[in-house]
């Protein structure tokens, strides 16, 4: 989708496992971080078919022409900052359990343990943030972290730790009260999750 992703495929991969790094890693993104113009420029340049996953391209990259990276930051600070809390709490214990730093946080660090991943020192956020595992599968995909990274491997990882919650997320982000710019966001990743399900499905 935008060339944010190039430098997360250190091995040779399909075209298709590009593209769906690439958008998890644009998902990670804009969900760890507000956009900065610089991507809000590139963002204006996607182009989409008439999927689901391409309408709502095409829908962010509207917005992201007309949004100001300081109105983003707003937004963003808005949905999952807020003065005590955001409007919306992105982590997989809330959403499994209804508490934060739950189970599946602990199971999250025992797999990643497992697997030789860990994340930045720099990230101030737990683990099962979904800005996280969504880099987290980019980079599985890409081979970045040097374990396995066949479609078992992401499969496992997707179930266990995205397949529970992540479209219910996306759907509460498509449709939350303070959402505008991101509300394409979560179009895309609910789309995006949806067809990630049917295809680990037949696997």
């Amino acid at each position: 989708m935008v060339n944010t992703a190039e430098s997360l495929c250190p091995r040779s991969i399909t075209e298709e496992d590009r593209a769906r790094a690439q958008i998890y890693q644009l998902l990670g993104s804009l969900l760890s971080n507000p956009p900065s113009a610089e991507l809000l420029k590139g963002l204006a340049t996607l182009q989409g078919d008439d999927t689901p996953i391409g309408s709502a391209s095409r829908y962010l990259a509207a917005l992201a022409q007309r949004t100001r990276a300081e109105d983003a930051e707003r937004e963003f600070n808005n949905l999952f900052v807020g003065l005590t809390r955001g409007e919306l709490l992105p982590y997989a214990s809330y959403y499994l359990t209804g508490f934060l730093n739950e189970k599946p946080l602990a199971n999250l660090r025992s797999d990643l343990l497992s697997r030789g991943i860990s994340t930045r020192n720099d990230v101030k956020e737990p683990e099962d943030h979904m800005g996280i595992l969504c880099e987290i599968m980019a980079g599985i995909i890409s081979g970045e972290f040097g374990g396995a990274s066949d479609v078992t491997s992401q499969k496992a990882f997707f179930e266990a730790h995205l397949a529970k919650w992540a479209r219910l997320f996306f759907t509460d982000l498509e449709e939350a009260q303070n959402a505008i710019f991101y509300a394409p966001v979560g179009s895309l990743g609910r789309a995006f999750m949806t067809v990630e399900e049917e295809a680990f499905a037949i696997q």
